[in-house]
């Protein structure tokens, strides 16, 4: 929400969803100033590719330096196929979703995360590693549904959490614990926790995660058409 983007370098809590029905002519409305901070470090994500021309444009204008990523987009089929009934590759495919392999339930204990492990899921975020990272990681985990493996030790060895997208993120295991299928046995937990809940069940990864991209074939999630894009926007 707008009134807690107070912190004019916090781009982990100034971020803009965009969807325009007309991506060829929002670049007026993107550029007021009521709609954008264009001031602030901040971060735009959209489902539409075609809007990089428009916000590469308005940063020239707002002299703002802006960095575009693309990622894979996933959805649970029961959330595409309630969300998107026109996508093929939601109604081609079963609503049973796929199972994770085996894991010992004895050692593994599912659970939640608390803020005090914020500092851990920190240190495995792509994106964290700073102050301000720990306190969005701190917010998250306070705010939304959150899900971890404690391991042997009591802590946890693997979790992945919602952001204020309603997005599944930041997902990790420890370096070793990996290969065990974890991840997986997480992501099919998170997603139906999340979807008794009446969320809907998305996440996107890295075209070079292939271990997330094998992971949600296996649980029958539906790869959508379009990229999950963000830009990265600092004032110049």
């Amino acid at each position: 929400m707008k009134q807690e983007m107070t912190d004019d370098f916090d781009h982990y809590t100034n971020t803009y969803q965009i969807y325009s029905k007309d991506p060829k002519n929002c670049q007026e409305f993107l550029g007021t100033s009521d709609v954008i901070n264009w001031k602030q470090h901040l971060q735009i994500q959209s489902s539409q590719s075609s809007l990089d021309e428009k916000i590469h444009n308005l940063a020239a204008i707002k002299q703002v330096k802006v960095k575009q990523s693309q990622c894979i987009l996933y959805m649970m089929p029961k959330t595409a196929r309630r969300l998107l009934p026109s996508l093929p590759e939601a109604n081609n495919l079963t609503l049973k979703t796929g199972k994770p392999k085996f894991i010992n339930e004895e050692l593994f204990k599912l659970s939640s995360l608390d803020v005090t492990h914020a500092t851990l899921v920190d240190k495995f975020w792509h994106f964290g590693g700073n102050e301000r990272s720990q306190r969005f990681i701190k917010r998250c985990i306070q705010t939304f549904p959150s899900f971890c493996l404690l391991g042997p030790e009591g802590t946890p060895v693997c979790w992945n959490l919602m952001d204020q997208t309603g997005e599944i993120r930041m997902g990790a295991t420890l370096p070793e614990y990996r290969g065990q299928g974890l991840i997986s046995h997480m992501l099919f937990a998170t997603t139906q926790a999340l979807d008794k809940l009446g969320f809907p069940v998305y996440n996107h990864t890295d075209k070079a995660n292939n271990i997330i991209q094998k992971a949600s074939h296996n649980l029958h999630h539906v790869r959508l058409p379009c990229d999950w894009n963000q830009w990265q926007c600092v004032p110049l």
